[in-house]
């Protein structure tokens, strides 16, 4: 069974909420980082929380959630490790996951309604890395190769 961690500032409180239970019903365990309301905090934290989890083997991958994904992406990926791609659709999350092996999905509520938010988390879950010359990519990403040119 996969674990998922779960944050998000203010503005995606309630997305998170519905995604999570939307995910324990479909037999995911999830642990949620917060926020715990539409109390105005900041995304930094909870980025970086999830992106945390995840790189402590905590969660097999993160789910965060801002306005529109882009504060909250570029928060955990400050975390060495973290490969959080924001997704606007299926495809984005097919490609975040098969070519750059992406740890953590990244979703605006301002911008994703309930059912594509949806459709993309499903998609995200169940598409594998395809690894061969992508693997490569990947740990130049991660610092693992020397940087070239």
């Amino acid at each position: 069974m996969k674990t998922l961690a779960l944050g998000s500032d203010h503005a995606g409180w309630q997305l998170k909420g519905h995604l999570g239970r939307w995910l324990e019903h479909r037999g995911y365990t999830v642990i949620d980082l917060g926020c715990s309301s539409e109390e105005s905090c900041d995304y930094p934290d909870y980025g970086r929380a999830v992106a945390r989890a995840v790189l402590a083997g905590k969660a097999s991958c993160g789910l965060v959630i801002c306005g529109t994904g882009i504060g909250i992406s570029i928060a955990a990926n400050r975390v060495p490790g973290a490969r959080a791609a924001r997704c606007l659709n299926e495809y984005d999350a097919r490609f975040a996951r098969r070519h750059n092996d992406a740890n953590i999905l990244a979703i605006g509520s301002r911008v994703t309604g309930i059912g594509l938010a949806e459709a993309i988390v499903e998609t995200f879950l169940t598409t594998e890395f395809e690894g061969g010359r992508h693997a490569r990519r990947v740990a130049a990403i991660d610092g693992k190769e020397q940087e070239r040119g």
